[in-house]
């Protein structure tokens, strides 16, 4: 046995090798992506600011690319009053336009060059400034107020742009945005664009100053505020704080353990960006909220490892359990056989001799062969009998049996076979119950034998106690034996199974009390013990009462 022993100290020792090393790889999987986890917020922290900046200029970019071109649809026909309802929708809308001025042109054969005529034929007849007021949009004719120096350059822009243009395509984009826009910090500047008719009027117009005539343009200039610009804070998990800063904004008083970042406006508010500022605590619990579930499934493969790790540590453990005991099985197996067989065969070579044995010696002998004989059948019946249990080979006889009858035979046999061994019962209100006289034989006897055997000398004793409880009988058998530590109580009922003491060296398969559960469940009972080592042992056999 000392080669299992040593088997399973190395495969112990395998077991928590690989234990160590798949929690060395917990840590080190742990650390990685947590650190993994880290970079990854740090660069959405510096990514991510494009989705917040796209969200927070969408607004402008739809009055740039979609409200403003819709001046051109009026063709120049314009006046105070539609330009203040569709000043009323801008501001409305887009809460960033402060104030509009709309310019009333008109293009016509040159007449007078004023400082409102930059160039012949294009001229200004009036100027109104619209501008939010209680809900309602208040306008102001006010010719002095304005910066004609808009005019000026938008009206130059027009005049290049008719005495060039081909009428016979449409302008392109990249034409329409340097004519007929004037894109500047805090303000935009809008001409509505002309026919391709139109403009070989226009062409005409300026070319012959003959002609008699004036035709309508419209313009507007947008004034805009970009701190009312509404900041749409995408990722709040990423960013504590957005505000819209100066370009040129860059404090130096930043607080330590602050992350920041900026993103630069476009348009009309390139003069501005989007300013981000966190904390480190902020981003930590951001990185930890995300590593949650990281490093939840890590411990997941961790403890899944940890339980493939126990499943082979108890595999291993019950192979070497069972290596043991079929070792022990067969080493016991073949001394109970073998011991018979060597006493068999030393009578039967006396038998056998030459010299003349009396008839003393040869009843001797006999004897000898028949008791060898005996124990061999015995162990043999066993071996069968258990087999027949577990292949459910055998059936129940149930036959009345008389309770005092019954338990007084085998305590006179035992008394005669054991006549140290002090045997006593008890039997309470039952006289008779059915069952099948020889199963319970075989349990008495096992139980019995098991009682004397592991019993020190001079205390070999036994109290067999019958009582019904319910619908059910109980059988008791309580010794003075050596008794059975607490942690093999559960293992004495398997098969092979043996107690390592100085009385169960020899002389035992581990078969009895395996034997006796087998045909106790086989009869519809149970069977079970207690125990203390050097006070005893308590089997309790409990059967159905049948009347």
């Amino acid at each position: 046995m000392k080669a299992s022993k040593n088997l399973y100290r190395k495969n112990f020792t395998l077991i928590t090798a690989f234990l160590v090393l798949i929690t060395v790889s917990l840590v080190i999987a742990v650390i990685i992506s947590y650190n993994l986890t880290t970079k990854y917020v740090e660069n959405e922290f510096a990514s991510k600011k494009i989705e917040v900046l796209d969200q927070t200029i969408k607004p402008y970019n739809d009055f740039f690319q979609l409200k403003i071109p819709e001046i051109t649809s009026y063709q120049g026909f314009l006046d105070s009053a539609s330009a203040a309802n569709y000043s009323a929708t801008v501001f409305k809308s887009y809460p960033f336009v402060r104030r509009v001025l709309f310019y009333d042109m008109q293009i016509s054969n040159p007449v007078l060059k004023t400082s409102l005529t930059p160039n012949q034929g294009i001229s200004v007849k009036a100027i109104y400034q619209y501008k939010p007021k209680h809900g309602n949009v208040k306008g102001i004719k006010d010719m002095a107020w304005s910066n004609t120096d808009d005019f000026k350059q938008m009206a130059l822009k027009l005049s290049n742009f008719i005495s060039v243009a081909d009428t016979s395509r449409l302008p392109t984009q990249d034409e329409i945005f340097r004519t007929f826009y004037n894109v500047t910090p805090d303000k935009i500047s809008y001409l509505n664009i002309p026919r391709r008719e139109d403009i070989k009027i226009y062409q005409s117009l300026l070319k012959n100053g003959n002609v008699k005539a004036f035709y309508k343009q419209n313009m507007m200039t947008f004034l805009l505020d970009a701190h009312q610009l509404k900041v749409k804070n995408t990722h709040p998990e990423l960013y504590q704080q957005v505000t819209i800063q100066p370009v040129v904004y860059d404090p130096l008083d930043v607080e330590g353990g602050r992350k920041v970042t900026e993103a630069a406006l476009t348009g009309a508010f390139s003069n501005f960006k989007l300013y981000f500022v966190s904390t480190q605590e902020h981003l930590e619990r951001e990185i930890d909220r995300r590593f949650l579930p990281i490093g939840a499934i890590v411990l997941l493969i961790y403890f899944f490892l940890v339980l493939i790790s126990w499943l082979i540590y108890r595999n291993l453990n019950v192979n070497l359990k069972v290596f043991k005991l079929q070792y022990d099985f067969i080493n016991n197996f073949t001394h109970e056989f073998k011991t018979p067989v060597s006493v068999i065969k030393i009578a039967g070579s006396n038998l056998k001799g030459d010299a003349e044995l009396s008839e003393r010696q040869r009843r001797h002998y006999g004897k000898i062969l028949d008791e060898e004989a005996d124990k061999l059948n015995e162990l043999m019946n066993k071996l069968l009998s258990f087999t027949q249990l577990e292949n459910k080979s055998i059936t129940v006889k149930r036959e009345e049996i008389n309770l005092q009858q019954f338990v007084k035979g085998y305590i006179d046999t035992f008394k005669i076979k054991y006549p140290d061994f002090n045997l006593t019962f008890n039997i309470g209100k039952v006289d008779k119950f059915y069952s099948d006289p020889v199963l319970l034989g075989s349990v008495f006897q096992n139980l019995m034998e098991n009682a004397y055997k592991y019993s020190h000398p001079g205390k070999k004793e036994l109290f067999i106690n019958i009582k019904p409880e319910k619908r059910n009988i109980v059988f008791s058998f309580a010794d003075k034996g050596i008794g059975m530590a607490r942690r093999e109580l559960s293992d004495v009922f398997k098969k092979f199974y043996r107690i390592e003491n100085q009385y169960n060296q020899n002389g035992s398969v581990g078969l009895g009390l395996a034997f006796c559960k087998e045909l106790v469940n086989f009869m519809g009972g149970e069977i079970n013990v207690n125990s203390k080592i050097n006070e005893g042992s308590t089997f309790t056999v409990t059967l159905p009462l049948e009347i």
